[in-house]
């Protein structure tokens, strides 16, 4: 099905308002040829009474002629009312729709698309199809159904001037649409896909800023910007010049028509078939009808960036989730045992398996450690524990259960993740802590703080708890945010812990004071750390080593140490 009669399928339920705001702008339509017409064929009869000497009966045209002004005035407020309560009621509708859609989804298959791109989808494609309605369906049912009442009533005073008159309707509003239409696909699209494409660059420039600096290569990422940026400039610029062609054919046809409606007028006058103040009127009636097809160049213009928009949309939406919740949900395990068994898992089969065969038991209460260099597989296992991917082979269990049997949201309850690259929001401290829970007061904000050891942050800030961290955390460094992202894990209370390389980016007095302060607080609950620093290590009931995805080493802090291999000669721990 085309995009854009899916989105007009979702639609039905305002079906009832859209057709209320055609309506309205019918009528509105209607008033306003009425007026001018009415108006133009008073005036000439007045004018003529006065120089013959005669009197007429003006309060009639007069009534007709106030109510057409009030019913044109009142029409375009109860239109403008209608059709953009219509519009945003719809554009809500949809955004709600578009994220229950997206939730189920989240994150597997949306990994393809790059966050720059995903953002352009749900923002600024939403935002340009608020001219699905107003600008295109509007338009097109009253150009239809006004220009044909119009032409039925110039038909009625002769066939010529009613012939004439929809020819050059049909011509304006219907050849010249779609010949515009046509030309502006190509840059339409082009406009959508520019416009995505440089804000991807643009967010991708600003969160990669440090490392792009670092790299040298910040001149690079302005130079992709900036061609972006003047391919949707260049597609623009075709649009808008389009847009003065259609502007200009419209006129063109209205003059022509107001021309044409004069010479058949004047036939009819000489032979008597009319009156001479009717041939003001059907002139004015000619020009005043073109009102009816205005719009249709700009509604069909808007057709390839709507279509396109649309069609973005519906991509992501309609991607399949890679997993899927069960339907009969296993309850809340009474011990919280985490077992992985021959687990083997690849983000892309062609680039093989980033973790291989791995075997793994995380009784309840108890200390685990990943170790080894990036890339050795050890954050890849998260998305797997969390439920967001399956594994390609093996099993993972959860009190005796496989996680399948699961739901994901339970799942992400029970655990909590800091992760390598938290994601910070442009609000305060506070508030991006309580994503982990809304109703956290500011004691229990305070407590979590103080063990991911952010009490000195807290206090050297006027605002405290209340300090805006800025876009993606900018104001913060990199170890600033580890520890936020800490912070929020711990808030969660979950029963199991993940802590994702935690002390990247701290010296290891903090990073050190850190995890003390975690083990401390653990209590019954179970801890997972991946990490490659030594600090910590010790307290660990097991630890595994990993490199490329196998586990090379397993056992206690001591036995490792004793044992003389990886894990004692390269990381080089000192006791």
């Amino acid at each position: 099905m085309s995009p854009l009669l899916r989105l007009l399928w979702m639609m039905r339920g305002r079906g009832g308002w859209m057709l209320l705001g055609i309506l309205l702008s019918l009528l509105t339509l209607l008033a306003n040829v009425t007026l001018l017409a009415v108006s133009g064929w008073f005036i000439a009869t007045m004018a003529l009474a006065g120089a013959a000497g005669v009197s007429m009966n003006y309060f009639s045209p007069a009534a007709v002629i106030r109510a057409m002004a009030i019913l044109r005035t009142a029409g375009r407020y109860g239109e403008r009312v209608v059709t953009h309560e219509t519009t945003l009621r719809f554009i809500a509708d949809l955004r709600g729709w578009l994220f229950r859609r997206l939730e189920p989804i989240t994150p597997s298959p949306l990994d393809r698309f790059r966050s720059g791109d995903l953002l352009s989808r749900l923002i600024a494609d939403v935002t340009r199809l608020e001219d699905f309605y107003l600008r295109l369906l509007l338009p097109l049912a009253v150009a239809l159904v006004g220009g044909s009442l119009i032409s039925w009533v110039a038909w009625g005073y002769h066939p010529l001037f009613g012939g004439i008159l929809a020819t050059l309707l049909f011509c304006a509003g219907v050849l010249l649409p779609l010949a515009i239409g046509r030309l502006s696909r190509q840059p339409a699209r082009r406009v959508v896909e520019a416009a995505s494409k440089l804000r991807t660059e643009v967010v991708d420039g600003l969160q990669g800023m440090a490392e792009l600096e670092a790299h040298g290569a910040s001149a690079g990422q302005r130079e992709r910007i900036g061609a972006s940026s003047r391919g949707w400039i260049d597609a623009q610029k075709r649009l808008a010049a389009l847009d003065g062609l259609s502007q200009a054919g419209l006129l063109l046809f209205t003059q022509l028509g107001a021309w044409l409606s004069l010479w058949v007028a004047i036939g009819l006058l000489r032979k008597s078939m009319i009156d001479p103040p009717e041939l003001v009127m059907l002139v004015l009636l000619s020009l005043a009808a073109f009102e009816a097809v205005m719009p249709l160049p700009m509604a069909l213009r808007l057709f390839g960036s709507l279509r396109a928009a649309a069609g973005r949309l519906f991509e992501i939406v309609d991607l399949q989730p890679e997993v899927t919740e069960p339907d009969d949900p296993a309850p809340r395990p009474q011990a919280f045992d985490m077992v992985v068994e021959g687990v083997s898992f690849a983000w892309d089969e062609a680039e093989g398996p980033v973790i291989r065969e791995l075997d793994m038991e995380l009784a309840a209460g108890k200390r685990l450690a990943l170790l080894g260099p990036s890339g050795a597989g050890k954050s890849s296992l998260i998305p797997l524990l969390l439920g967001f991917h399956r594994p390609q082979q093996g099993c993972i269990r959860l009190g005796g259960r496989a996680i399948e049997q699961y739901r994901g949201e339970d799942l992400r309850e029970w655990i909590a993740v800091a992760p390598q690259q938290p994601q910070l929001f442009n609000a305060s401290l506070a508030d991006n802590l309580r994503l982990a829970r809304p109703q956290a007061s500011d004691d229990e904000l305070r407590t979590v703080c103080r063990i991911a050891q952010l009490e000195d942050f807290i206090e050297r800030n006027p605002d405290g708890l209340d300090t805006w961290l800025g876009e993606t955390g900018l104001r913060l460094s990199g170890g600033q945010a580890r520890r936020v992202a800490v912070a929020r894990a711990l808030l969660r209370d979950p029963q199991l812990l993940i802590l994702d390389e935690p002390g990247e980016g701290l010296d290891a007095l903090t990073e050190s004071r850190m995890i003390e302060a975690i083990l401390e607080w653990l209590g019954e609950r179970s801890l997972l750390l991946l990490t490659h620093s030594q600090i910590g290590l010790r307290h660990m009931d097991e630890i595994l080593v990993l490199e490329q995805g196998r586990v090379i080493e397993r056992g206690r802090h001591a036995e490792l140490l004793q044992r003389g291999g990886w894990y004692a000669e390269s990381l080089l721990l000192v006791e």
